[in-house]
């Protein structure tokens, strides 16, 4: 067996256990009020004078709460933005506002938040699956092969779900600044966020790399060809042995009545 095989499984298995570690701060955040999930959210904006509204905002991946993830709203599965705020609310930004999640959140921020949402949650799967069939690509090509095209597609879904997370809190923050509010985005949840996808992209690499990865002991077919009265004869020789010999192969070519001949091409016995 190729030992760098298993030494680049083992190490793709330690930046995907990172990027899982990371990705469970982002999803768990608001949950607790542990360090650092306490300090993870995706934007903090002043909501003072909306009606409905805290006086400050944070929004994380289940809830919307206060000041330290603080005086939390009910854990919701993608939950509408507008869940800050009363439906049809007084003083809102612009922008932000409509009919969808019972008038309180716009058609734009709605969708997006919803698809990111979900890809945050495929993404969780997919690296999951990855972790167990990790320990496969220690074994062998294939498991590699298999661990490698999982992760791949882990790394598409963390790559739509971080995109789609950027998008949305930017603008929004963009929406709360225009609306004259103080805004801004929380760097423990976007920082995690890209750090898990940068560790499940070195992962996935490396899984290919192990993929690509050959065996010492496949059959490595040598070729020698001389010249024998006018015509070429080649031998293959078959896999090597750990000794150092060689064993005969199934493939030579060329015609053992010719060993019979002098270097000149008359037969030995000729001369006598």
């Amino acid at each position: 067996m190729n030992r760098t095989r298993p030494l680049l499984a083992l190490l793709s298995l330690l930046f995907l256990a990172i990027s899982l570690i990371l990705l469970w701060f982002v999803i768990l955040s608001g949950i607790t009020r542990t360090s650092p999930l306490r300090q993870t959210y995706f934007l903090r904006a002043d909501t003072s004078g909306i009606s409905g509204a805290r006086a400050v905002s944070q929004w994380t991946y289940f809830k919307v709460c206060g000041l330290n993830n603080l005086d939390c709203g009910p854990a919701r599965p993608a939950l509408p933005l507008g869940d800050a705020w009363d439906s049809n609310p007084s003083g809102a930004p612009a922008g932000l506002t409509g009919k969808y999640g019972g008038h309180t959140t716009s058609h734009y921020f709605w969708y997006m938040w919803r698809f990111g949402w979900v890809f945050f949650l495929l993404a969780l799967f997919f690296e999951t699956l990855t972790f167990f069939s990790g320990f496969l690509a220690c074994l062998g090509r294939v498991g590699a092969a298999v661990s490698g095209m999982v992760a791949s597609l882990a790394l598409v879904m963390l790559s739509v779900a971080v995109a789609l997370m950027t998008a949305t809190f930017v603008k929004m923050r963009n929406h709360f600044h225009r609306d004259g509010r103080e805004a801004h985005l929380g760097r423990y949840a976007f920082g995690f966020s890209w750090a898990a996808w940068a560790a499940l992209a070195i992962s996935t690499v490396l899984f290919l790399l192990a993929m690509l990865q050959r065996d010492k002991n496949h059959y490595v077919n040598r070729r020698s060809t001389y010249d024998t009265n006018g015509h070429d004869h080649v031998v293959a020789d078959g896999p090597v042995t750990g000794s150092g010999g060689r064993k005969r192969g199934v493939f030579n070519w060329g015609r053992r009545s010719n060993s019979g001949k002098s270097f000149d091409g008359r037969r030995v016995k000729d001369d006598y």
